[in-house]
């Protein structure tokens, strides 16, 4: 396995001034039901704005994915759509968590 080494981040909001004219941040809980190997769940959330051509740039939930997958994406007007993925091997359980997207609009 490769190790990162000499790793630069930069923690701020003005690396992106400019490029998007509307960013959402958006929570929510989630409870996601137990998925064998293979499956998948796909459900949407209400996002005020949102329209098609945006787009989600991050998803995450506040527990470990144990191998699981997190994509977003706008479907329609005010609706996104976000899908997890087991491709682990295994029967995963999720425990309830908050589910994070991050939205944009280009400019």
């Amino acid at each position: 396995m490769a190790t990162a080494s000499a790793v630069v981040s930069r923690r701020g909001n003005d690396q992106f001034r400019g490029l998007f004219s509307d960013t959402w941040a958006v929570q929510a809980t989630l409870d996601a039901g137990s998925l064998v190997d293979g499956a998948g769940e796909t459900d949407d959330v209400t996002v005020a704005g949102v329209a098609l051509g945006d787009m989600v740039i991050g998803a995450s939930l506040g527990v470990d994915l144990v191998g699981l997958t997190v994509t977003g994406y706008v479907s329609a007007a005010n609706t996104v759509k976000f899908r997890i993925q087991n491709e682990s091997g295994s029967t995963v359980d999720l425990a309830s968590s908050t589910l994070r997207l991050v939205v944009v609009r280009m400019v």
